[in-house]
């Protein structure tokens, strides 16, 4: 599959599967070439997000907090897939990445949220957001104080805090361009 080098944008509900090989590298060299502007164009950062939208139509994104590589950074909860999620097959699975990365950055439980039917996949240089869109049946105020109190009883928790992000006036510079596309994707719908 051929990539032309355009701004990200959205493709609701892929109509394709994935087929690739994955290699395992430290966390210092994906930071690295990721820095350096993503120097190979036959390698890609592909990983899910979880598109938190509450009840009351708003989305919840995180900051990340200062000790990590991306600080100050607002994204959905996410993370480069690991080892473990991988199927006994040793086939990668985005729902496994997807729930992990949730359990880890929020607390949060994926079968407490209502799963939205489609992936939207944006491509954005050498990253392929993969994103779900999860709604919870809680407000934005409740979900995100649950989840600042969960991040509350870490000991050194990947996000600083949660925002809530109601409509296009809130977009955030902060915000990588998989999070924007994404958002404006779904305001238009």
């Amino acid at each position: 599959m051929e990539w032309t080098r355009c701004p990200p944008q959205p493709i609701p509900n892929p109509p394709w599967n994935f087929h690739g090989t994955c290699f395992e590298t430290d966390y210092a060299s994906l930071i690295a070439w990721r820095d350096w502007n993503f120097p190979d164009p036959s390698v890609h950062n592909f990983f899910a997000a979880a598109a938190l939208h509450t009840a009351d139509g708003a989305y919840l994104v995180g900051e990340m907090a200062p000790h990590t590589a991306s600080a100050h950074q607002l994204y959905f909860p996410c993370g480069t897939p690991e080892p473990s999620d991988t199927n006994d097959r040793q086939q990668l699975g985005l729902q496994e990445n997807l729930r992990r990365e949730l359990r880890e950055e929020t607390g949060l439980n994926i079968e407490e949220l209502i799963a939205g039917p489609r992936w939207t996949l944006i491509h954005d240089r050498g990253l392929m957001a993969f994103m779900k869109q999860l709604t919870s049946r809680q407000s934005a105020d409740e979900l995100r104080g649950r989840i600042l109190r969960h991040l509350a009883t870490e000991r050194q928790p990947e996000l600083s805090d949660i925002y809530v992000v109601r409509g296009r006036s809130q977009l955030d510079s902060r915000m990588p361009p998989f999070v924007t596309k994404f958002l404006e994707a779904a305001w238009a719908r």
